[in-house]
């Protein structure tokens, strides 16, 4: 399988409406997405403006999915990654976020880590952070409101450019309270 990375462009808004309102994103604070709320993050820059940068994951001639890159203005920006149902289980998470981070370390040299945080049930998501080299670095118990009113645990992985250019992974202490 060959993906590429296609950056969003503002031609791109109704593509994108029907990408956010054509699947459910059981993984993501909002799941399912009605065009009404996708045009207004449209208009609020989620996807393009200083802060945040959107790339399309081509899979052949289909969209997979999309790598939203966010707070870039920051040393420790965070990403967002939405692949579609049908593309699932096929190693494009993997790759999105092996190109993401070279992306981001390579782009934007004043970043130190970069962040990115699931749900404690998304399994998928979890190896994905680990085979890409991210460290689990905090575990946040019901914090993640789900649409049926229920809350989930959120579970935040990091990356840092040291580890990143060592090909390490160094995870935290966690066993240091006196």
């Amino acid at each position: 399988m060959d993906i590429t990375f296609r950056r969003f462009l503002a031609s791109d808004a109704d593509p994108l409406i029907r990408f956010l309102t054509g699947e459910s994103w059981p993984f993501h604070g909002v799941s399912a997405v009605d065009q009404e709320t996708a045009r207004q993050w449209i208009a609020e820059g989620r996807f393009e403006n200083e802060e945040n940068r959107s790339f399309w994951i081509v899979d052949g001639e289909e969209t997979a999915g999309l790598v939203r890159l966010m707070d870039l203005a920051d040393d420790t920006p965070l990403f967002d990654l939405r692949i579609r149902a049908g593309h699932r289980g096929r190693g494009i998470g993997v790759q999105a976020v092996t190109w993401l981070t070279r992306y981001l370390f390579e782009e934007f040299p004043e970043v130190r880590r970069i962040e990115g945080t699931t749900r404690q049930d998304n399994r998928p998501m979890r190896r994905v952070f680990l085979r890409c080299g991210y460290a689990k670095e905090a575990h946040y118990r019901d914090a993640w409101p789900a649409q049926d009113g229920t809350f989930h645990d959120t579970v935040g992985y990091a990356i840092l450019r040291s580890d990143w250019l060592a090909g390490s992974v160094n995870v935290p202490e966690w066993n240091d309270e006196p």
